[in-house]
């Protein structure tokens, strides 16, 4: 199990890095917007290539934390019943979650984008925008977004195998759900 929590430690510091670095793709997706919408009022003018740059810097924010996102525990929930259990069933259930939902079909997205993004990049794909961008790099993005979350699922299953076994500390201990949403003096 060391090796393996090795592993999960690696994946976990792989999408901290790319998750946080693309955070700044929002912005830049911001800026470009401003720009684009400035040039269209003062000069009349605009291009499809920057609407479409700031949707491809929005995707691959976006896509790129999915796995970030996973990894901080973020991603939502309906948390109707799930809150009230213990710690252990919601361990299980997020086990069960992961292993039976988020990675077959992550599996499957993957299956089905590797073909969908290498013909799109053989091909040279374009937008069917005049002045549109190249199409793969939008494709790989996807593809490169699911390989992400699918690693991520593994470092997920492997930590929560890990603390269900007591090998490690629970990376999230139970709160209540209405205590979030309380400030620290609200709370004393």
């Amino acid at each position: 199990m060391g090796a393996l929590l090795a592993l999960s430690r690696l994946i976990d510091r792989i999408n901290e890095t790319i998750g946080k670095a693309v955070s700044w793709l929002i912005l830049i997706a911001i800026l470009v917007a401003a720009g684009n919408a400035l040039v269209r009022k003062i000069l009349n003018t605009s291009s499809n290539a920057w609407l479409e740059l700031q949707w491809y810097l929005f995707g691959a924010a976006f896509l790129l934390a999915a796995a970030y996102t996973l990894k901080q525990n973020e991603h939502i929930r309906i948390d109707i019943m799930y809150g009230a259990l213990s710690r252990r069933k919601q361990h299980w259930i997020d086990l069960f979650g992961h292993v039976f939902f988020l990675m077959p079909m992550v599996c499957l997205m993957i299956w089905l984008l590797v073909p969908y993004a290498l013909t799109s990049f053989r091909s040279g794909e374009l937008s069917n925008n005049s002045g549109g961008l190249l199409l793969w790099p939008a494709k790989a993005l996807l593809l490169a977004g699911f390989v992400l979350l699918f690693f991520q699922g593994i470092s997920e299953i492997i930590k929560k195998i890990a603390v269900m076994m007591g090998l490690i500390e629970d990376p999230f201990p139970p709160t209540e759900s209405h205590e979030m949403d309380l400030t620290e003096e609200e709370k004393r």
